[in-house]
């Protein structure tokens, strides 16, 4: 399956409203593809390249409230197209409904250039060998 982390809302997180912020929950989605970078790729991978975000595309479909916990997870379906791939995130609450989905394009950098560099099959392939969870239907 793709890969899975549990946050819990803090304090710090909740808005005027008294649900997590939308900025939140954006900083979760890179929070949770750097953790994913970081628990599947090679050291030295790690080492030579650095990703960013070019693009997100986010529903926001339920709110979660302080001390609330979810389950995000993080999955990339297809291979990626020269330095850039799509990133597919889901986070459920305890519920078991989703409360936010997105997906985030994200392009490689070589570190020691700064230029953007092609994803080879090698800095793909712990992706998608975690990359069995499906798009949520409806």
């Amino acid at each position: 399956m793709g890969f899975t982390h549990t946050i819990t809302a803090q304090p710090a997180d909740i808005d005027e409203l008294g649900h997590v912020n939308n900025a939140v929950w954006v900083r979760w989605i890179q929070d949770l593809a750097t953790a994913h970078w970081q628990a599947v790729a090679p050291a030295d991978h790690i080492a030579a390249y650095i990703w960013v975000v070019t693009r997100h595309e986010i529903d926001y479909r339920g709110n979660v409230g302080p001390g609330e916990r979810v389950t995000g997870e993080t999955w990339v379906p297809e291979s990626p197209k020269g330095a850039r791939f799509d990133r597919h995130v889901r986070f459920t609450g305890a519920d078991g409904k989703v409360k936010v989905e997105a997906v985030t394009t994200w392009a490689l950098i070589d570190r020691a250039s700064g230029r953007l560099a092609r994803v080879r099959e090698d800095i793909a392939a712990p992706f998608m060998e975690h990359a069995e969870l499906p798009p949520l239907q409806g």
